[in-house]
């Protein structure tokens, strides 16, 4: 399956990304762009988004791009920093800007973002099994 199609494929069999709501806004080998706008049932108790919003739409977007290489990749090790408290009705925007892969495994940062605004930074080391997405 040629790698730029595979996030297409990933997502459709997603439902909790679905749920999400998330959309794949670009994708080309090696880099993924994904979206969503923040839910009312996505907020804390404090009424800000769930830290857990913004880690999911930077792990997709890490997942997506991870595996547009056309091998299986499975995360072993992410981290997230929270820089900006999110709102319901807020759009982000997730985007992988370094992909680095080698034999085994491959390095990811993905950046969040609302319009401009750095929200969260995100670091994910993918293992890259001999499985073809196919």
């Amino acid at each position: 399956m040629e790698g730029k199609k595979i996030p297409y494929k990933m997502l459709s069999l997603d439902p909790f990304s679905t749920w999400m709501g998330i959309e794949i806004l670009s994708c080309e080998v090696g880099k993924c762009r994904v979206a969503m706008t923040v839910r009312e049932e996505m907020l804390n108790s404090m009424g800000k988004a769930h830290g857990g919003i913004t880690y999911t739409l930077a792990d997709t977007a890490f997942g997506f791009t991870a595996n547009t290489h056309g091998k299986y990749a499975i995360s072993i090790e992410t981290s997230i920093n929270h820089i900006a408290a999110i709102q319901a009705g807020d759009y982000l925007i997730a985007e992988a800007t370094l992909d680095c892969q080698k034999t085994k495994v491959g390095f990811n940062i993905v950046e969040v973002r609302r319009a401009d605004e750095l929200v969260a930074l995100f670091k994910g080391v993918v293992y890259r099994t001999t499985k073809d997405w196919g």
